[in-house]
């Protein structure tokens, strides 16, 4: 029996779990898991249900026979293939160890996707990435090239047909146009430090002042820097007995699980973007074995 995923965001009004739900019955599916959540300062409703086809409807008649539905509703939404593995491009700059984490993750099959590629201004990770036979794309970036370094990485995007972006510690700021083309598709990593710890060093500056808690914030990026809808966090607690290099150490382990965690809710098409905000439902336990993260 085939198994699929239903998304659904539109504004809250009675009927559309009914709706949704009759549907599904009369198409002979049955509903395996489902989250709902109504944002009652928005007025907006976000659902996530998986099901499986007990007669065999494939994705496109589900899909064509939902448009009544959608469309009564107004709704965002999606009927997609629980396993499809969406095609994600990594990009990485100096710092190498959220790409490595990635690449173990991808290659045990705790993060089902398929890296399309890998694309780095540098060389350190070449060779790491060639190893796992993933294509390597050096696109050097500088003032004067900007705009051409850019237009090189949206060709690998369009090339590689790639659905989502992960910026695995890329030092580079994306610009207003491809933030905007790639909207709720690109996700970023960075120490949650920021905007109290600006500039280099924001272990050291967090050492300094003798900070307790280090921390790390995955996100959408969007054309305002570090400031995109919020997927995932976390937090690691700090004593005075540990130096600044332990800082560094302990705050790469964060940064790696917290980035993992954010592109597995994505890939599983658990979040939505919410406004400035995002609604991630919790990977159900009847799909733990399945979708669990370390």
């Amino acid at each position: 029996m085939k198994s699929y995923v239903l998304t659904v965001s539109c504004k809250s009004t009675r009927g559309i779990v009914a709706a949704i739900t009759g549907y599904l019955a009369d198409e002979g599916c049955y509903i395996t898991d489902s989250s709902q959540f109504d944002d009652m300062e928005t007025g907006l409703f976000f659902m996530r249900l998986t099901f499986i086809s007990q007669e065999g409807a494939t994705l496109d008649k589900l899909t064509a026979g939902f448009e009544a539905v959608k469309t009564r509703f107004g709704m965002i939404a999606d009927i997609l293939d629980s396993e499809h593995r969406m095609k994600v491009l990594l990009m990485v700059s100096r710092f190498g160890h959220c790409l490595n984490d990635l690449l173990y993750r991808w290659k045990i099959g705790a993060l089902p996707i398929e890296i399309v590629g890998v694309v780095s201004n540098h060389f350190e990770y070449q060779k790491v990435v060639v190893n796992h036979d993933i294509p390597f794309h050096h696109i050097p970036v500088t003032k004067a090239n900007k705009p051409q370094a850019e237009a090189r990485i949206m060709d690998v995007v369009e090339q590689t047909g790639t659905e989502l972006i992960v910026l695995a510690r890329y030092m580079q700021i994306l610009s207003d146009s491809m933030c905007q083309k790639m909207s709720g598709r690109i996700i970023n990593i960075h120490h949650s430090f920021l905007p109290s710890f600006k500039g280099a060093n924001p272990y050291k500056q967090a050492y300094e002042r003798g900070v307790k808690l280090i921390g790390a914030t995955a996100h959408y990026v969007t054309a305002d820097l570090d400031e995109g809808p919020i997927i995932e966090q976390d937090i690691a607690r700090i004593t005075h007995a540990q130096s600044a290099e332990d800082y560094v150490s302990i705050g790469r382990d964060v940064e790696s699980q917290v980035l993992a965690r954010a592109v597995h809710a994505h890939i599983h098409h658990r979040t939505f973007i919410n406004g400035n905000r995002t609604v991630v439902f919790p990977a159900s336990p009847g799909s733990y074995a399945s979708e669990r993260m370390g």
